[in-house]
């Protein structure tokens, strides 16, 4: 393709729109205007004497003086069909009415039409074709004037009456053919400039009007996925805060009621670890919906609480309440947490403390719903040197019959694994009894490219969006 052909834009792919009803209507009435505005330029001369010679008669002047102003209603709905025709019209008035076509009211229609056929051109290859035979319509017509007919030899005429035959650089027919030359490139060579300018100018416009549109529609989907990330995440707490302390309030009322004839004592223990679980979920539930409300004024059953008024999110400080929560009469629970360095696990960001911390009760909440377990011991390693934090709980029980779950608990573990860049692997512990959970994050709480989101093949959680296949929440 040539450099004319890029500069113009024939392989542009935008494709101008189609002017519409306002627009049309805009240019009918800018037709009107444009008739008046000729004939007043015609009579203007007339008056003046221009037109004593004219060839033919006012009937012919105003034929081809409104002929013009009629292609301006179709600039934009037709613009490479009245770049031809404008051409055609100039060249025929031309040669006929001389006069009437170099009035400067019939030159400024002019140079707008071809302006407007550049401009609003949608077939751009069709636009260059009709700009290329409207210059040779013109280029023909000057070497006719000029040069074959008798308009060089009478302006020589006029001007050796008064000019002498040369007095400045150049002879007085090469400055008469160099001057008509000028005046035409800058007319057509103006009209053609402005009119490519006016049609990058609107692709522009429409390329930006894209974008923008683009980035409301980005915008409206990003803030749709994090509503629904948002509502996962609550889903999810919900749901390990919900499962674990049902899960021990059950297993504790169930101990309390095998007890409560023969050891009272003991019945009592375990009610009052259901009456603390109880208020647990209570008080952590309420600090999770806290979120979805104001952040001036938190409403709830007790009346107005400030958001500052919520308890902070569990930490890996609170696994050993986890732990003494958790155990019951019929399954004891221990938790250790391991660190390479001193401190380090005072050093792990919140995210994936509480991660961790989550893991662990769902793990245990799984225990006490589904296993026979009579011991269950959850392990969190923070290794700084590896850059890595790992759960694993680890019962010594088998299913219990008639307690398979939604599978629910071990999405949201794989969920948890797969924001915060670990991996996930569960299942039935090799060469003894009871199942194994454990999860990894790296410290920093993002995706690494050498720890990405894995199980254990055949696991229940290969990945996050696996559908769940296992018989524990």
């Amino acid at each position: 393709m040539s450099a004319i052909d890029r500069w113009f834009g024939s392989d542009e792919p935008w494709e101008r729109p189609r002017p519409s009803a306002r627009e049309r209507g805009h240019d009918v009435r800018l037709a009107v205007l444009a008739a008046l505005t000729v004939a007043l330029g015609a009579e203007t001369m007339r008056s003046l004497g221009a037109f004593a010679e004219e060839p033919h008669g006012i009937a012919w002047q105003y034929v081809g003086m409104l002929t013009l102003a009629a292609l301006v209603p179709f600039r934009r709905s037709h613009p490479v069909v009245v770049t031809v025709l404008t051409g055609v019209h100039l060249l025929v008035l031309g040669l006929a009415l001389p006069m009437t076509m170099s009035t400067l009211p019939m030159q400024m229609l002019y140079f707008f039409l071809i302006f407007s056929g550049v401009a609003w051109a949608r077939d751009r290859r069709a636009g260059l074709a009709a700009v290329g035979l409207v210059l040779a319509l013109m280029i023909g017509w000057v070497a006719w004037s000029y040069a074959f007919g008798s308009g060089l030899h009478q302006a020589m005429t006029m001007i050796a009456e008064e000019v002498p035959e040369q007095v400045g650089l150049f002879s007085v027919p090469v400055a008469f053919g160099a001057f008509m030359l000028l005046t035409n490139v800058l007319f057509f060579g103006g009209a053609i400039l402005l009119g490519q300018v006016a049609w990058n100018g609107a692709r522009r416009t429409a390329q930006v009007v894209e974008q923008a549109s683009t980035i409301q529609s980005q915008s409206t989907r990003l803030r749709d996925q994090a509503v629904v990330a948002e509502r996962l995440r609550i889903a999810r707490e919900l749901h390990d805060v919900v499962a674990h302390h049902v899960s021990v309030m059950g297993v504790q009322a169930s101990a309390a009621r095998r007890v409560m004839d023969r050891d009272p004592d003991a019945a009592r223990d375990s009610l009052a670890a259901v009456e603390r679980s109880s208020r647990d979920a209570v008080g952590q539930m309420r600090a999770l919906l806290g979120t979805l409300r104001s952040d001036d004024v938190e409403g709830d059953v007790d009346g107005p609480r400030s958001a500052t008024d919520r308890s902070p999110q569990p930490t890996l400080a609170d696994l050993p309440a986890l732990a003494e929560q958790s155990s019951t009469p019929v399954c004891s629970v221990d938790v250790a947490v391991v660190e390479s360095h001193a401190g380090a696990a005072d050093r792990v960001p919140p995210p994936v403390q509480l991660s961790a911390y989550r893991v662990v009760q769902e793990a245990l909440a799984n225990v006490h719903q589904h296993s026979t377990a009579r011991h269950a011991r959850a392990v969190v390693r923070v290794d700084e040197d590896d850059d890595r934090l790992e759960v694993e709980v680890v019962d010594d029980g088998t299913p219990r019959a008639g307690t398979s779950g939604t599978g629910l608990g071990l999405l949201g573990m794989g969920e948890r694994a797969h924001h915060l860049g670990g991996g996930v692997e569960v299942g039935p512990r090799h060469g003894t009894r009871g199942w194994r959970v454990r999860v990894w994050f790296p410290l920093e709480g993002r995706a690494r490219s050498s720890d990405p989101v894995t199980a254990r093949p055949g696991s229940p959680v290969a990945a996050a969006t696996d559908e769940p296949q296992a018989v524990r929440t």
